[in-house]
């Protein structure tokens, strides 16, 4: 059996090109390589075609693309076989809507509120103007409402299967609601002329059976169903009559006909660019084809669990990753239903592993969540960039970065900037429901009825253009301390910038938020209001952070881009070995169980591209020195109309960093690499939202960015150019390579479960997605997997082919199973270094009873190498690694030279004895 607490996790991207049999048959590979649990992308069935599978249709399937169960088995047996457990990315908080593969929205949208699914969508029904009865808003259209009606791209169609009548648009299915069944066909009889037939007659005859308001009802609706496809010739005569509703322009009354039907259903048809305005269900940040689901109803959350508990009551699942954890009203009450869950499958014998999905900002602390053992890492990647850059190079950085921006280097403004762009253009729907829920609350009392919706907006605004982290964490309980002092504080940020007379507007906000409006002794005002208020701003304002933060700010602040990871600080001044040991130490004892990341299929860049990039903090005079060579050499191939400029001047020093980060190791590129740049580029441009958008495409500038790209990586053009780049890139790829080797170490290492993203067993140059979701070698990767001891000096002479930072992987995921107490254990503590050269490393020994490891990793090569010129000697480093206490063999004294640690590896992990046993600090066990 695999150990409960994975040792090493390794992710793969399913997908029907990659589906469960290729994962299977990637299994002894993963075995042979040190992994003890294989960690998959969704595998419930999500839409046709999904390249991720986060648009989840049904819970309770396996994607029929990845092989449906049968797949799924084999994949188990696998697995079984070679003594790996599973791990599976969940999502709960949304699923895919629209088209017509999920029954649950069909059902919603047949129904309305009817619909017993209708509980599992967070959808505002009154919120639609203009209409007598609530409804869900479709942003489905390429058009224009009436352009799509009069050019018939909406059609009314009949199913003879089911008895049903739906419209179309195109791949969208809309069902028809039953109670408009009765006016359809005696409509379609008229048309098609059948009144005297008898199968017209008994059309009409059933029809006239069901009269009334809201007929026929849910529990008559199949009977109806049934007994119309069952009527002889009644499909022809439909077919027939279909033309009373078939809409073309210079067919009004048709067309008037289809839209008086269209204007009685549960839904509102609409152009997709009115989602960000118009649009009344939750979705996942922008997405309008992912809608949010209410999983804090009972039976939502059951419902869509099931196969879940019957995964982990047969043994077949021993993990789960919870996807975007911050997208629920209430995470606390979620994940305590889920450990719930797991104990009713499996009993309480052991742990399930469970992390999410959190992206934590610059000293927030994660809360306790029942049964969760931590987050999927993204901190502890960036904690490991920020030791490995030199602060110093930051320096010089950031004044490189104000004169190509004309701008400080600070963050703050970007995001808030950013902010106001998300409120104005992608999430002004979300923004208006919560402002109209608060208005309706101060209205609920005389006493507060006074504050106007406008001004309510605006100081609403202003706290969540404040409000610094993703969200906190209230239930239907006091705030704790932590989240009232959040509340707190943006309050009085947002007030420092309230310009009009304030009259309490700005208390009654923060008794809203923190439901301090509901404590005896206050006026009364409405606690269902209150508490749905309170909560779903929590819900707002993590798409608020993730769309101006990742999506947007990461896209614009270019000082150094091994900073702008998930969950990382673009504008961070590095990171001192000494706050580094204290947040381990830290970790040891709060955290030791959750995934150490350095790359997922969501980073900006492949985890060994950041680690060039990092490198450019050690060389700022040279990195500085270039661009200004760059800009003038590339300066004929800028596209200039007016005063346009193609690319920026901002994105040009962007795209510099990402050559440098995915340059080829073989230093040839070829069309399929500026295909990538160039794609990647789009992305960027689109999401920074300044020149261009998604929402508003700027053909020019994005035409412009696209040819700069193409002049700058063509020889004949740009040979100048790109005879400086290559020489500059062979020197960070080594910088970078040797960067990369610390990462890995680290990773392998410190507290933390160390998680491998498909891959990257060999140079990780990748960037952002789709880009880093390429097919992988795994027959290559195989093919060089070490079967002997590695020969250091030989994979050192090779290093560009990645055979090194393969071996040194499996070397690191041997010493973790042999030194499995330790590692998962153990606690950490740091290890003095003396001198000259001891600001470029860290040294820290694991230690589980008197079993420990010592761990030396050196950082910031720079001086030891020219600069990227030489792979580093071991006699270049001057510095001893206090290890009193410890012994090992080949060892002797309390000094450790790194002379000697770095023998034949620019880092080491050496096995040790303690000379006395330290009973471990109590850690945390999630359950």
């Amino acid at each position: 059996m695999p150990p409960a607490i994975p040792l090493a996790t390794y992710r793969l991207q399913l997908t029907a090109d990659f589906d469960f049999d290729k994962a299977a048959a990637v299994v002894p590979y993963l075995k042979a390589l040190g992994i003890t649990h294989l960690y998959t992308s969704p595998v419930m069935k999500a839409r046709k075609g999904s390249t991720h599978g986060y648009d989840t249709v049904d819970h309770n399937q396996f994607n029929p693309e990845l092989g449906g169960e049968a797949g799924f088995a084999r994949l188990s047996e696998a697995l079984a076989e070679h003594d790996l457990g599973l791990i599976i990315d969940f999502v709960p908080n949304h699923v895919g809507v629209h088209f017509a593969d999920n029954p649950w929205w069909l059902d919603v949208l047949e129904w309305g509120q009817a619909s017993p699914h209708a509980v599992s969508f967070d959808i505002d029904w009154d919120l639609l103007p203009y209409r007598a009865r609530g409804g869900v808003f479709l942003p489905i259209l390429g058009s224009s409402y009436g352009e799509a009606l009069e050019r018939g791209e909406i059609e009314l169609r009949y199913d003879a299967g089911e008895g049903s009548f739906s419209a179309w648009y195109f791949e969208h299915r809309l069902p028809i609601a039953p109670e408009r069944y009765g006016e359809l066909l005696r409509m379609i009889v008229k048309e098609a002329d059948a009144a005297e037939t008898e199968a017209g007659k008994r059309m009409l005859s059933l029809a006239a059976r069901y009269t009334g308001l809201r007929r026929p009802n849910r529990k008559e609706a199949p009977g109806f169903k049934t007994e119309l496809k069952e009527i002889a010739g009644s499909a022809d005569i439909i077919a027939r009559g279909l033309a009373a509703y078939r809409a073309v322009k210079d067919r009004p009354a048709q067309t008037l006909m289809l839209h008086h039907l269209l204007e009685r259903q549960n839904y509102k048809l609409g152009h997709w660019r009115l989602a960000s305005s118009d649009i009344n269900y939750r979705r996942f940040f922008d997405v309008n084809g992912l809608a949010g689901l209410r999983v804090e109803d009972a039976s939502t959350f059951a419902a869509t669990h099931r196969l879940v508990k019957q995964l982990v009551a047969d043994g077949r699942l021993q993990g789960i990753r919870l996807d975007h954890i911050d997208g629920l009203r209430d995470p606390a009450q979620y994940c305590q239903r889920l450990r719930r869950l797991v104990r009713d499958a499996q009993g309480n014998a052991k742990p399930f592993y469970t992390v999410i999905e959190k992206i934590l900002c610059e000293h927030e602390r994660l809360p306790h969540f029942a049964g969760v053992q931590g987050t999927t890492g993204y901190e502890w990647m960036n904690l490991i960039t920020q030791v490995l850059v030199d602060a110093k190079g930051l320096e010089a950085l950031d004044e490189t970065w104000r004169q190509v921006s004309n701008r400080p280097p600070r963050l703050a403004p970007y995001v808030k900037d950013a902010k106001r762009r998300v409120l104005e253009t992608l999430l002004t729907s979300e923004f208006t429901v919560l402002t109209r829920l608060l208005a309706r609350i101060a209205n609920g009392h005389y006493s507060t009825r006074d504050f106007s919706a406008d001004s309510l907006r605006q100081a609403l605004e202003l706290y969540v253009l404040h409000f610094p982290v993703y969200r906190t964490y209230l239930t239907h309980s006091d705030p704790t301390a932590l989240d009232r002092k959040l509340i707190d504080d943006t309050i009085e940020r947002a007030r420092a910038e309230w310009f009009a007379a304030d009259d309490g507007i700005f208390d009654f906000l923060r008794d809203a938020l923190t439901m301090d409006l509901l404590k005896p002794g206050r006026p009364p005002h409405s606690a269902p209001r209150v508490r749905r208020f309170a909560l779903k701003v929590q819900q707002f304002t993590g798409p608020m952070m993730a769309k101006s933060l990742e999506d947007t700010a990461f896209y614009q602040f270019h000082r150094l881009l091994a900073l702008n990871e998930v969950g990382g600080d673009p504008a961070s001044n590095g990171l001192a070995t000494a706050a580094f040991h204290e947040a381990m130490r830290a970790r040891a004892k709060e955290w030791p169980q959750g995934m150490t990341a350095t790359a997922t299929h969501d980073t900006k860049r492949g985890e060994d591209a950041r680690a060039r990039i990092a490198a450019l903090s050690e060389i700022p005079g040279e990195w500085t020195s270039a661009v200004s060579r760059w800009k003038m050499l590339n300066a004929p191939h800028l596209a200039l109309h007016g005063k346009l400029r193609a690319p920026s001047a901002t994105f040009e020093y962007m795209l510099y960093q990402t050559l440098l980060g995915a340059w080829p190791l073989g230093e040839t590129t070829d069309a399929g690499f500026v295909e990538r740049i160039q794609a990647y580029a789009l992305k960027a441009a689109r999401e920074g939202k300044e020149e261009t958008s998604w929402l508003n495409p700027h053909e020019a500038y994005e035409n412009g960015v696209n040819s700069f790209i193409a002049k700058i990586l063509d020889p004949a053009l740009s040979g100048e150019f790109l005879e400086s780049l290559q020489t500059l890139a062979r020197r960070v790829a080594l910088l970078g390579a040797l960067n990369s080797l610390s990462q890995l170490t680290l990773k392998a290492t410190l507290p933390g479960v160390p998680d491998f993203y498909q891959g990257t067993e060999f140079w990780d140059l990748s960037l952002v997605d789709p880009d880093n979701r390429r097919a992988v070698d795994f027959a290559a990767r195989q093919a060089a997997l070490p079967q002997d001891a590695p020969d250091w000096h030989g994979l050192i002479q090779r290093w560009p082919d990645g055979r090194l930072k393969l071996a040194w992987m499996r070397h690191l995921l041997k010493l973790r199973n042999e030194l499995a107490d330790v590692f998962a254990r153990g606690d950490y503590q740091p290890l003095d270094v003396r001198g000259a050269h001891a600001d470029h490393v860290i040294a820290f020994a694991r230690r589980h009873g008197r079993t420990a490891a010592i761990v030396v990793v050196g950082r910031q090569f720079a001086p030891f190498t020219q600069a990227g010129r030489e792979w580093p000697a071991p006699d270049v480093f001057d510095a001893t690694v206090d290890i009193t206490g410890y012994t090992a063999q080949g060892l002797a004294g309390n000094e450790l030279p790194l002379a000697q640690a770095f023998r034949e590896f620019p880092a080491v992990v050496i096995e040790a004895r303690a000379a006395s046993a330290v009973r471990p600090a109590r850690q945390r066990q999630g359950v």
